[in-house]
Formats: C-alpha cells, structure tokens, sequence
C-alpha cells in the first residue's frame, strides 16, 4: 500500500521548511533565514480528513545557479518532483514575483504533475492585494498562506488531498511477495538483481545514481515467484559529499511502503555509515520485515574475526534494530545469493506469523513469575493478559491496570521472551498498551 506523495517546492527561503513543521507537527526540518540550510529532502507522514500521504521538503531550487551546492540542490529537487502525485510550489508576498519564480514554474510545468501554488507570508491585510500578482505564473488559482502562523493551512490540505489520483494508496492485489532494495548509492543494489536474473535486466554503472527510478522485477527462484524493487541511490560528487549523501530517502520511502521485506545493502569495504542506518530506519518506522545484505564480501580480506567485527559494527550503528537478520554476499561472485532467498522466505513467515492468546498469555505468565512488574509509590504495574492484534508486523495489545507503570524497559523484556519463545526473526514487533477500567483494574 503506497501512500501519495507531496513535493513542497520553491526558491530558497520562501519559507518551504516552516509550512513543512506545521504539516507535519513537528519541528523536523531546520528553519533558518540562510538561503540553503535545508539540503536533504526530508519526509514525514501527514493526515487529513481519512486520508494519508508522505510530504517531502526539499531544498530551494536556484534554476541558473552554478554553485556545486545549489546545483545538487536543485537535482534532487527534481527527484522530488519526478516522484511526487502532487507539487506545492511555495512562493514569497514579500519578495513579491521575481524572475526565478518563472523559471521554476517552468520547470515544474514540464513535470505534468499537478500543482498547487501557494503565497506564503500572508499574515497581515496589506498584503492581500499583492497576491493577485502571482496569477502572472500561468499555474492557476494562488493560495493565500501563513506558515509561520498557520494561516490558510486547511484551505491548502483540502486542495492537496483533492489533488490526489483516484487510485492513490490503494492496496496491490498482487499476492507476490515483494522485496526492497534500498541503500546508499554504489552499494551494489542493482548488481543483486542482475546475478539473480543471470544477466543485465537492470543498468548497471560505476556512477552513483544510475537508477534514478523504482523498477519492479519479477523473479522465479526455485519455483517461487517474486517482485524485487529497486531503488534510486544518491548522486554524490566526492567534493560535497557529507551533505549530498542525505538525499537518498524518498525513493526508499515509495519502495518501503510497497515492500513485504526489506533488504538493506550496506557497502562491505565502506562498512556500516550513519546514512545507512538512516535508510534502515525508514523500513523499521514502517514496520517492515529486515534484512541487512552485506554485499561485496568477496573484496574483503578476511580473518577468523572478521565477520564478527563486522557484525558487532553493524549491530552497534542499527541498534535500534537487534530483530534484523544479517547476511553476508557477494553480487559479484554469487556467494550466499542462495541463503538470501532462503533468509528472505523465513522473515516473511515470520511478518505474518499469529501467536494464539492462550500460548501467548502462558509466555506473560511465566515471563512476570520470573521477573516482577514495575512499582511506583506502592503501587504496582498490573498485566491483566496479552492478545495479538495484527499481522505485517506483529502487533500485541496488552491491557494493565496504569499504563504509566508501563516502563518501556519492562516491555522490553516481554518482547525479548516472547522473541525467545516464538523467534519473530528478521521482524520488528509493536505493542500497544491499554488500560482496562472496571472491577478487578
């Protein structure tokens, strides 16, 4: 199931991130007055009236800018755009119509996509009249906003959401399992599939960023079918390379989103990054079955705690995600490529695997015999029983007499036995806490 896509869009410093937090309910993107701070394309899941999409802030498009920065910029602006259902092209009232608007709008007019044009910075009646000026931009009817004071913003989701496709987040009728590849560019996510099809089914290039779209491809291994997909990495120029290496999300995000399980290729002779570890995070946050690819194993000179420097490495930066099953390739020569299948069928399993209530509360049972609730002020945290809920991930409701008890460390520990009692290898678990009111809570 995928959710739209909203592309915020502009100039520099027409106030893309500050409309961004307000959307999203959060301070997640910087806001600052320097022209250029936001240099990733940052995501967040929004809602408005039953229906969800993913909005993207992206940095500030300088359409004739030849600063190596800007420029960058301004690609992965168009990597926004060329995946984006719906644009909000965000202009200034104050700065008024400028020539770099135009060109933008040019810009986003060859896109096909559909647009919105929103008139930011419209706090104060004298500027009312200024608006009407934006009507010269050719791109419709303009939306009149204050992000910074939250002004108009009903008005602008109801048009966004009406902007939607018919068919936007609905759910794939395919019973296919299908598989993401996502990671930093050059990783080698292209070359897994090409030695799974026994040929060059995907481009395949020295460059970073050579698959600048998610391509579906569908594989017969040992009789079962699968859909893999794979994803767009991150253009990267060596001379700006600590900023650039951000804008690898989006397409990860769409892939994610589509995806049964994940498979996160990490680059063996770079080893484990911070960005790689961001990318896993987009699989973990949607609750999706994981697998960390090791790729380029056969490039690595290796000794008899190699692999475990590895593996202590890994599990350290993706700590957050102990449950990840880990496996060791080679793209190039083949090696575990067979495993990996094998690796992928059991995560599956274990997406979809339901635990029945009456095991599931002989595990509770035993589990707080043997290690006793929280207390706070002589009161102690009560677990009246557990039931799992869903599926894709496993998702368990527990009902306790006071969910401030809950401590998150305790939860912990149950999912650490149920993980013990049941594996759930290679998938994230959830747990919601409820409180059941009445007699005996």
């Amino acid at each position: 199931m995928s959710k739209p896509i909203v592309a915020i869009v502009g100039r520099p410093n027409v106030g893309k991130s500050t409309l961004f937090n307000a959307l999203a309910g959060e301070k997640i993107s910087i806001v600052e007055a320097t022209p250029g701070v936001t240099r990733d394309r940052i995501y967040a899941d929004v809602e408005w009236l039953g229906r969800h999409f993913t909005m993207v802030d992206t940095g500030g498009i300088e359409p004739e800018s030849s600063d190596v920065i800007l420029s960058q910029m301004r690609e992965q602006a168009q990597i926004a755009i060329d995946t984006a259902d719906v644009i909000l092209f965000m202009t200034d009232v104050r700065q008024g119509l400028v020539d770099a608007d135009s060109k933008v709008a040019d810009m986003l007019r060859r896109s096909g996509k559909p647009v919105l044009l929103a008139v930011n910075k419209v706090d104060d009646k004298k500027f009312e009249m200024d608006v009407y000026e934006f009507y010269n931009l050719g791109m419709g009817e303009p939306l009149p906003i204050a992000a910074a004071g939250k002004l108009g913003m009903g008005e602008l989701l109801d048009r966004v959401v009406g902007s939607f496709p018919e068919d936007s987040g609905e759910e794939e009728d395919s019973e296919i399992p299908h598989v993401a590849i996502i990671g930093k560019p050059n990783v080698g996510k292209s070359s897994i599939i090409n030695r799974i099809l026994g040929q060059d089914r995907v481009i395949v290039s020295d460059i970073a960023g050579t698959t600048r779209d998610a391509v579906d491809t569908q594989v017969n291994w040992n009789g079962q079918e699968y859909i893999f997909i794979d994803t767009a990495g991150l253009r990267r120029k060596s001379k700006v390379r600590e900023s650039l290496e951000r804008y690898s999300v989006i397409r990860a995000v769409t892939a994610v989103e589509r995806a049964d399980v994940v498979l996160v290729v990490i680059d063996a002779e770079e080893g484990v990054t911070e960005q790689d570890a961001k990318i896993a995070g987009i699989a973990h946050e949607n609750g999706k079955g994981v697998i960390i690819a090791v790729n380029k194993w056969d490039a690595v000179e290796k000794n008899d705690k190699t692999v475990y420097r590895y593996t202590d490495q890994i599990r350290q930066v993706l700590s957050f995600m102990p449950y990840a099953k880990l496996i060791f390739i080679s793209a190039k020569t083949g090696q575990r490529i067979s495993r990996m299948f094998e690796t992928i069928d059991a995560v599956i399993q274990n997406h979809a695997l339901r635990v029945q209530t009456g095991v599931l509360n002989e595990i509770l049972t035993e589990a707080v015999a043997l290690q006793q609730p929280p207390s706070d002020k002589g009161k102690r945290l009560k677990i009246f029983y557990m039931t799992q809920v869903s599926v894709k991930p496993p998702t368990f409701v527990l009902f306790v007499n006071s969910r401030k008890l809950m401590h998150f460390s305790y939860v912990r520990y149950l999912e650490n036995r149920i993980r013990d009692a049941f594996g759930f290898e290679g998938t994230p678990l959830r747990f919601i806490i409820r409180e059941r009111k009445g007699a005996g809570a």
